[in-house]
């Protein structure tokens, strides 16, 4: 009976590592009277000599291993801050993550878009699972548990060398394995850059060309992601380039589940599905779950930056998962998409798809015709 009793509290344990960031301050904090059934461990770029050069030097195409751990356990915070001279080092830095010894990572991402700097510039805000603090510090408090084998890498994929990043992860390790049916975290990078409109031969969002074109199968909306196998979709971060004027937000999000060749799960417009309103209305903001900490004007050149978490309810799926986004009504504008989704599932997961060359994932306006833009 007590065995049974340790072990559904540990369970519970665990359970409540994946959905803390989704309770109150005040259940949260009266969780801390619950003993807990862990040793901390904690991987840092501490100097190893007892002196104070606490960071470590990447050198061009070099790749520096943050952790490399035997389970269980579960990663439940993690801190980064760089020190680098070259200009958009956050899209020339590659975070990748291997659960239990896999061939291909189940995270991989440019450092900078994992963080939901997607522009490649920093900027603050908070929200429960990731926040960049003042200043330029990078914090994730997605839980991340493995069975076996953890491993986090960055690899420098620019040219100059990085002179000082400092780490630090936090991670619970276990006396004992996990559930059998614990799921594992994943977040996936992606990019359109431009996105292809199907026309520019329009002159505001309204034109009736645009505005009455239907689009009731998703036919090449912007792709967050695809999964195949069992989990739940928990949110996105999202960075928006504009080649072109007027508001960008005319789509709507569409979750494609099990197979479904209509979605199930559709919006009503960009900043709706971001929990905003309005085109955002004038200023930047960010929440808990939500927010828009970049909020450019409605023109060419300008700038967003935005996120949705689905921590009250995540998306669930039990064969496979394509959630996506129109870019425009009907996707008819050709903006750039910068994009990381964020999902928990079985192993083994999907190929992913390749990680675009280090030039093409910086952020620079394209021809692209239509209002604002020069002729493609």
């Amino acid at each position: 009976m007590r065995r049974l009793v340790t072990l559904a509290m540990w369970i519970g344990f665990l359970w409540l590592g994946c959905a803390a960031f989704a309770q109150t301050p005040a259940t949260m904090l009266s969780a801390l009277t619950q003993p807990q059934d862990y040793a901390l461990k904690r991987f840092s770029s501490f100097d190893r000599t007892g002196a104070n050069h606490d960071s470590r030097e990447i050198a061009p195409g070099e790749t520096l291993v943050l952790l490399d751990s035997a389970g269980p356990g579960m990663i439940s915070h993690i801190w980064i801050t760089i020190a680098a001279r070259e200009p958009h080092h956050l899209k020339k830095i590659v975070l990748r993550m291997f659960w239990d010894d896999e061939p291909a990572p189940s995270v991989e991402s440019p450092i900078g878009d994992f963080f939901g700097l997607g522009l490649g510039e920093y900027y603050l805000y908070q929200s429960y699972p990731l926040a960049v603090g003042a200043d330029k510090a990078l914090n994730s408090f997605f839980p991340m548990p493995f069975q076996r084998k953890a491993r986090v890498t960055v690899t420098n994929e620019g040219e100059q060398r990085v002179d000082n990043f400092y780490f630090n992860l936090d991670c619970r390790i276990y006396p004992r394995p996990l559930p059998a049916d614990t799921l594992y975290f994943h977040a996936q990078y992606r990019q359109a850059s431009p996105a292809k409109g199907w026309t520019n031969d329009w002159k505001t969002n309204g034109d009736a060309i645009v505005d009455k074109k239907a689009n009731l199968r998703g036919e090449d909306n912007y792709v967050w992601m695809e999964a195949s196998g069992r989990g739940h979709f928990v949110g996105v971060t999202m960075s928006i380039l504009q080649n072109q004027d007027f508001w960008w937000g005319e789509g709507d999000d569409m979750f494609f589940i099990d197979g479904e060749t209509t979605p199930s799960i559709v919006g009503t417009g960009s900043e709706d599905y971001f929990l905003g309103a309005w085109d955002f209305g004038d200023h930047p903001f960010s929440y808990g779950l939500f927010g828009a900490p970049v909020k450019g004007g409605e023109r060419a050149g300008s700038r967003s930056s935005v996120y949705r978490f689905h921590l009250d309810s995540p998306i669930t799926f039990t064969q496979s998962l394509k959630a996506t986004i129109e870019h425009g009504n009907a996707n008819h504008r050709s903006d750039n998409y910068f994009s990381v989704a964020y999902w928990y599932q079985t192993e083994p997961h999907a190929a992913f798809p390749a990680l675009p060359a280090v030039d093409l994932r910086l952020p620079r306006l394209h021809p692209v015709g239509g209002p604002g833009s020069a002729p493609r």
